[in-house]
């Protein structure tokens, strides 16, 4: 997870200006070569990053949304991966393994480019910014997959990259363990220096209060489930985030029946105040 919240100020400066302090995406790869070969061709990507900079200046500087540029990216796909990975260990392995005869590595590939480009769509709009993320997504993976894979064990991993895109979307039905994956890593990044920049700004709503609210997200070997997710809050308004949004994107992922969810205070019993009056 990334603790420095001087990365979510929305920038300013010339696109050229913005290039050269650019944030590098990075995951672990653990030995994956596939894995670290794409992600020094994405941090290469110019273009790339031109579109995520048009995404998160859409969302953050035009909308006053949420971040929705690299550093979301970058914290939703730490998050994929190590939700991928602890299901694997627990017995949970991925669709392109069983159905493809592909490896774990290839899974990894196929979450971490799905959540790094899951948001493109939001350099052209928010409305529909999903189903616009798949034909720039397109583009992208044909050139990230090509020096790795044949032609159509690429057709076939850009096949289900993009299904993982896509289903991220509200209401979306992902089909496999990896577009179930990519859905819940999107819904985890909740923890409130997302939410700073509209709560600070004076959008003050149920939603900005109680993302504030949640304090921090621990992804953990299971008790009952393969996987345990521990959302911290500073205060109860970060229920909401939990019992309305996350369990909309649980719903239909695919993996209800892996993942148990908790809910915690993160400072003893004394909740810290997050609005000091409201008015309609």
């Amino acid at each position: 997870m990334l603790d420095d919240e001087d990365f979510l100020a929305p920038p300013r400066g010339t696109v050229a200006e913005r290039l050269s302090d650019r944030l590098r995406l990075t995951v672990p790869a653990r030995g994956n070569g596939k894995l670290s070969a794409i992600l020094d061709a994405a941090n290469d990507d110019e273009e790339l990053y031109g579109l995520l900079l048009a995404a998160n200046v859409n969302a953050m500087e035009r909308l006053g949304m949420t971040d929705h540029g690299p550093v979301h990216v970058k914290i939703v796909m730490n998050i994929a991966l190590k939700l991928l990975r602890l299901l694997k260990e627990r017995g949970v392995g991925s669709s392109v393994e069983a159905q493809y005869g592909f490896e774990q590595h290839d899974a990894e590939v196929v979450v971490t480019l799905a959540a790094m480009l899951h948001d493109v769509g939001m350099s052209i709009h928010r409305i529909d910014h999903e189903a616009f993320s798949l034909f720039i997504a397109q583009d992208k993976l044909r050139g990230l997959l090509a020096p790795l894979y044949g032609v159509a064990e690429g057709a076939v991993l850009r096949s289900e990259i993009l299904h993982a895109i896509i289903a991220h979307r509200s209401g979306g039905r992902p089909l496999t363990v990896e577009a179930g994956v990519v859905r819940i890593a999107d819904a985890l990044d909740m923890a409130k220096g997302r939410s700073r920049i509209p709560f600070q700004a004076g959008s003050v709503s149920i939603h900005s209060v109680s993302a504030a609210a949640v304090e921090a997200v621990r992804i953990e070997p299971g008790e009952t489930k393969a996987v345990k997710l521990v959302i911290e809050l500073s205060n109860s308004a970060g229920v909401f985030q939990i019992d309305q949004l996350f369990r909309e994107k649980l719903r239909g992922s695919g993996l209800e029946q892996h993942l148990e969810v908790e809910a915690s205070m993160a400072e003893g019993d004394s909740e810290r105040r997050l609005v000091q009056s409201f008015r309609l």
